[in-house]
């Protein structure tokens, strides 16, 4: 922290002292109601306090109002303490209840009254206050919409402060409420109270308050979105005033000059300066590359380009980033970094570091594990977890409970990386299920309690298992995360394949109003048609429905008139319709012959997008076509110009012979280095790429110049086809090892599904085929009993078993 900053920080504490001082020599004025409003004056605001004329002359609100009178006096607002007498008629002096309230005037009109539990302290008071003067600078929302018809108004015009707080009133509204009277006039104040607005722009951390800016003033398209900036400091008036100079500096400055005689407002607030020499011949280059680290740096550093050819000072032949600490008498520190990531760790890393020389941290976390669970794990170990919304099990309550309720339970152990990070997953499961659920939620430590767990067939933690009355226990086999868990636990409400009995039903059913609310869950709905005397296709359907119990709606009618709706479907019984309700199309596909298995893949990939979203957790889905991608990178929503574009060709069969997908760089970060690997440094977005992965590794951008259109893209492909187009980079066929043999999970995977498969097709892993296959795998059934719990594996979990072919392809993996 520079000495600058440290007197400016002493001076206002200085001011503040002075304040509070001069606040305990300017008491509460006390006055009659004729001689209060005789002072209102018009366009001046004034709060003031009415009270019986015998009332305590101390109570906690005269305390908070009388602390409450030089803060708010700053702002030109008056406060009094009004005395009532009983002959005094005015209405505010009137009804006893009335006597408990505060009431905000602006002139003589009267424009909020506060009850006086409201305002509980200082801070309480001044927020409330400010909130209501303010009320056309700062818009309150409460939902996405909301909030995007708000950027979309500013966008072009100004730029945007958002701000999600606990509630109103806190210490973090008073100081957002102070910024917006300073600042109002130059942005868009917005400010939330709702954790959901929060999650939908992306916050994880959502047990503080948090503060956006966004940069909307040079955005002219209304489908772009503007960049957003968020301050990382916790919200004081202070810190907001610091954060919002450094988004009025320049976003990049040319200097030409000694780096160490620069003087910037980031060392004014105790930011570094990060310095990226150019010299002529790769000028335009060095000046992207400076503009990609200044938006990646903003609030966090001052960034400059240093004119090498135009400098006195010498500077290594090799540096390439020169970096200046915000102490004064420090060297500088001449680097070479090979890309922006490495500029961008580097400083991040020394701005944490000195925050935390600033800040009295009890236990500084200094370990680093090998194993990135276990370190964010471990890095999260202070943060609070809700457990009391989930009944903890133990020897003597396990099976009591699971048999007297439908029952979730989390097998975990206290002492596994993997199991206490699920756990987190598993409490917002449970969070945002209460009170809505007739599922009783429930874990149990296996560390403590490993008879039960091994009675119960857990051999690998975590694991959920869904506990229903008659049937046999159901083992949850999706992805380690909150929504995968959600959507299998709602999905798991009724029964699949679940017996459709009316034809007005079925039609309920294919439009998503049987089962509206698990709509969201399952994009599709599967039907299967069959006529009474069809057995075996019948049984068929019913073991694919169990199977992908939890992953989609399946339904199954075999009426008498079940010809009437094959008819209407134009469908050849017996028959599956597929209802995709993004896109209101009923789908027919004969299934005469088609074995369990077999409608499982049908309806897998009924489950695909035509253009998705590409995630770490759906690629081997799209991966094991291995057909090219077709990848659209984009930092952030796609134009819906360029969805539009690639959605028509798809439905021209153009790109029959490709997987269109597109990559959103902030919801899936690892998009950098895929784009470092291809193009050494971040190239500007979006961007539309082709791997040809599993055919020579070729690459191939589509022209930066070019707009996305249906006609350009038509044009490249063509291009490709006829060998006209250079590829940018070939991949490596280097095989994709683990770091350790330890962390060969697919390996594990795969060992676990040979170990796992049965004779049965496809047949999903009931408790019952479990106990089979143990006792098969384990001779002498006391060893396991006395396994110590520790040597348990983690669980790294395998859909099922026609996955295992993807996880194989998987294994030369390169550098995609």
């Amino acid at each position: 922290m520079s000495s600058d900053f440290h007197v400016f920080r002493v001076g206002v504490s200085f001011v503040i002292m002075c304040i509070l001082y001069k606040s305990a020599e300017d008491p509460l004025p006390e006055l009659s109601p004729q001689k209060y409003f005789s002072t209102l004056q018009p366009g001046k605001a004034s709060l003031a306090y009415f009270c019986h004329a015998d009332s305590p002359s101390t109570s906690v609100v005269l305390e908070q109002l009388n602390e409450a009178v030089r803060p708010l006096q700053d702002y030109g607002i008056s406060v009094a303490k009004v005395h009532c007498v009983k002959e005094e008629t005015s209405r505010y002096c009137g009804k006893e209840e009335d006597l408990m309230k505060a009431y905000l005037f602006r002139g003589n009109i009267l424009l909020r009254e506060f009850p006086t539990d409201t305002l509980f302290d200082v801070n309480a008071i001044v927020a409330h206050v400010l909130f209501t003067l303010l009320f056309n600078e700062v818009k309150y929302i409460s939902t996405l919409e909301d909030l995007q018809n708000i950027e979309n108004t500013v966008k072009g015009k100004a730029n945007m402060i958002f701000s999600y707080v606990r509630a109103i009133g806190t210490p973090e509204h008073r100081a957002i409420m102070e910024a917006a009277f300073v600042y109002g006039t130059a942005y868009q104040f917005v400010l939330t109270t709702e954790i959901a607005l929060l999650e939908s722009i992306g916050s994880e951390d959502i047990e503080r308050a948090h503060l956006y800016f966004f940069h909307c003033n040079l955005i002219s398209d209304l489908t772009q979105q503007c960049r957003r900036t968020l301050m990382r400091q916790p919200l004081t008036t202070l810190n907001i005033h610091a954060f919002v100079k450094t988004m009025k500096a320049p976003l990049l400055t040319e200097v030409a000059e000694d780096p160490q005689q620069v003087s910037t407002v980031h060392l004014q607030l105790g930011l570094p300066l990060v310095f990226i020499v150019s010299q002529k011949a790769t000028y335009e280059a060095d000046r992207r590359t400076a503009e990609w680290v200044a938006w990646r740096l903003l609030g966090k550093a001052g960034v400059l380009l240093l004119l090498r050819d135009s400098l006195e000072v010498n500077i290594p032949q090799h540096t390439n980033v020169v970096f200046r600490r915000a102490e004064k008498e420090v060297p500088l520190e001449f680097l070479v970094l090979t890309d922006i990531d490495s500029i961008i760790s580097y400083v991040e890393d020394n701005v944490e570091m000195e925050e935390n020389k600033d800040s009295d941290v009890e236990d500084p976390d200094l370990d680093i594990q090998d194993d990135e669970v276990a370190e964010t794990v471990y890095r999260d170990r202070k943060r609070q977890l809700p457990l009391e919304v989930t009944m903890e099990l133990t020897e003597e309550t396990f099976h009591a409970t699971v048999m007297a309720s439908d029952s979730i339970v989390l097998f975990y152990a206290g002492w596994q990386a993997v199991s206490m990070a699920f756990l987190q997953s598993y409490i917002d499961v449970a969070v945002k299920l209460k009170g809505t659920s007739t599922m009783l939620l429930t874990r149990i430590n296996c560390a403590d309690w490993s008879g039960v767990c091994t009675k119960q067939n857990v051999t690998e933690f975590p694991a959920v298992k869904m506990y229903k009355k008659g049937e046999n226990p159901v083992s949850y086999a999706g992805m380690l995360g909150t929504e995968d868990l959600l959507k299998f636990i709602q999905l798991n409400r009724i029964s699949c394949p679940v017996s459709i009995t009316s034809i007005q039903e079925v039609e309920e059913y294919l439009n998503g109003e049987l089962y509206e609310d698990l709509v969201t869950y399952s994009s599709v709905s599967v039907l299967g048609l069959f006529s009474p005397a069809m057995t075996t296709a019948k049984e068929d359907f019913t073991e694919a429905g169990n199977y992908l119990k939890g992953c989609v709606l399946t339904g199954i009618y075999s009426e008498e008139d079940v010809w009437i709706l094959a008819n209407k479907h134009a469908a050849t019984l017996p028959a599956l319709l597929l209802a995709k309700h993004k896109d209101g199309k009923i789908e027919s596909i004969p299934l005469a012959g088609t074995p369990a298995q077999d409608i499982v893949q049908i309806i897998t990939n009924a489950l695909q997008e035509t253009f998705p979203e590409i995630t770490v957790e759906n690629l081997p889905t799209y991966f094991k076509p291995q057909k090219p991608l077709l990848i659209l990178f984009s930092d952030g929503s796609i134009n819906p110009q360029h969805r539009e574009a690639i959605l028509t060709l798809v439905a021209q069969k153009h790109l029959d012979s490709f997987t269109p997908c597109w990559l959103n760089l902030k919801n899936t970060p690892v998009g950098r280095g895929i784009l470092q690997v291809y193009f050494g440094l971040l190239p500007p977005l979006p961007l539309l790429v082709l791997v040809n992965q599993h055919s020579g590794g070729h690459v191939f951008a589509f022209p930066s110049d070019q707009s996305i259109t249906e006609q350009n893209l038509a044009l490249w492909l063509k291009k490709l086809e006829a060998g006209l187009e250079n590829h940018i980079t070939i991949l490596s066929a280097q095989e994709w090892k683990p770091p350790l043999p330890a962390y060969n999970f697919l390996s594990m995977m795969d060992a676990a599904t040979s170990q796992h498969a049965t004779g049965k097709a496809p047949g999903r892993m009931k408790e019952i085929d479990v106990q089979e296959n143990d006792k098969e795998r384990h001779e002498d059934k006391l060893t396991v009993k006395k396994e110590p719990v520790e040597t348990l594996r983690i669980k790294h979990w395998n859909r099922n078993n026609w996955f295992k072919e993807t996880e194989k392809s998987l294994k030369p993996h390169t550098e995609l």
